[in-house]
């Protein structure tokens, strides 16, 4: 829905996508950088010199599939890549005037989707190994969802500010036209969300779906991701 809005505010979001609108030239890169980003971030370290500077070359080289240099010079353009979450600390070097989406969906629905690719891709450079062990999936994606987006919050409100806009899933469903307007605001476009809402915005079946789970169930979740549940709105 956000790519679709971005689009409706003049970016270009290149060709190459799936039905969601992922970029799928960023997918190889996020395979082979994100766990090595990542592990090296957790332990408040950088990448080997040589490496850093391979990644760097990756990502030149998947932005011209992307987009070529010359399709986005002068213009708004972007991409949709929901693992760029892991790697943002790394975009924001490679573009000082970057603006950057977070959107967040209650972590809760996020443990119970049958969609755990991240945790399995990404598990082990987020977690620590007693964390792995010691919890069920849906507990292990709970805390996934708590650690990334704590960490990606805190590094857009204390590092990008007013390039960085936090998005709610289920405010974009609850109330459209308004989550539109600031989405449509912080992409500087002069145009009217009142009809892109309208015709872009379509809440899933499976919104809310933590609400027919096991109490108990729900409890664990909520006792694994406590810290972002409240933060971002979602727990008292």
């Amino acid at each position: 829905m956000i790519a679709r809005i971005a689009r409706h505010a003049g970016y270009n979001l290149g060709s190459n996508l799936n039905s969601s609108e992922d970029a799928l030239e960023f997918y190889p890169f996020h395979e082979e950088w994100i766990n090595r980003f990542v592990s090296a971030e957790r332990r408040g370290k950088s990448l080997p010199a040589w490496q850093s500077e391979r990644m760097n070359e990756d990502f030149r080289a998947v932005l011209a599939r992307h987009l070529p240099e010359a399709e986005r010079s002068g213009t708004r353009w972007g991409w949709k890549a929901p693992r760029s979450i892991y790697l943002l600390p790394f975009l924001h070097a490679q573009f000082a005037g970057l603006k950057f989406i977070h959107v967040l969906r209650d972590g809760r629905d996020m443990a119970l989707s049958q969609n755990q690719n991240q945790l399995h891709k990404h598990g082990r450079s987020v977690l620590s190994w007693h964390e792995r062990l010691f919890h069920s999936l849906p507990e292990l994606a709970a805390l996934l969802w708590e650690k990334v987006n704590l960490w990606t919050a805190e590094y857009g409100e204390s590092t990008l500010r007013g390039s960085y806009l936090r998005v709610r899933f289920e405010d974009l469903c609850a109330k459209p036209m308004e989550t539109t307007a600031q989405i449509v605001n912080f992409l500087e476009a002069p145009i009217n969300p009142e009809p892109i809402a309208r015709t872009e915005i379509s809440p899933p079946k499976s919104l809310g779906r933590w609400r027919t789970c096991s109490p108990r169930v729900v409890a664990k979740l909520e006792a694994m991701a406590a810290t972002s549940l409240r933060k971002f709105g979602y727990l008292e």
